[in-house]
């Protein structure tokens, strides 16, 4: 009992981005279940104030995807854009992930990781998806010009 108190306590402390659905698209008809889907969703960067990433995924309908036992494909599309003025809550790591959603019951997760491209004054987002046993290299990726006159503080 108290390991699950200790976990639930260090998800509540964790800083994560949460995705919010802009919309979808039917892409198949289920005669039984919700059809097919390309959905998209958006996210803040958590530490990065003025920069929205947009991320459009398949989503599987039917029975399965009814009950969240389908799973969904890993192939996802990625653009992430200056939506305001561009300032960082604390100093960023090279390299971090800043969003993960599970695809399927078990073991696959989409994710998007950051990176700071120091001599660009850029950030770099990669989104891919991981299985426990095979990943995938289906991928995709957006940059976001930070201007000169802002320095992107790195760890």
């Amino acid at each position: 009992m108290k390991l699950w108190t200790v976990s639930l306590a260090l998800a509540a402390t964790c800083v994560a981005a949460q995705a919010e659905q802009i919309g979808s698209v039917d892409t198949a008809f289920q005669w039984i279940g919700p059809d097919h889907k390309i959905v998209v969703d958006a996210f803040d960067d958590p530490l990065v104030q003025g920069v929205t990433c947009f991320v459009s995924r398949a989503k599987t309908g039917g029975l399965k995807g009814a009950f969240g036992l389908a799973e969904d494909k890993a192939e996802a599309s990625i653009a992430c854009r200056q939506v305001g003025p561009i300032s960082f809550t604390k100093p960023l790591p090279q390299s971090d992930e800043v969003f993960n959603e599970r695809l399927s019951i078990l073991f696959k997760k989409l994710r998007i990781v950051r990176m700071v491209d120091k001599k660009r004054n850029a950030l770099v987002y990669l989104t891919y998806s991981d299985k426990l046993i095979d990943g995938s290299p289906e991928n995709a990726v957006t940059a976001v010009a930070v201007d000169h006159a802002t320095a992107i503080p790195l760890r």
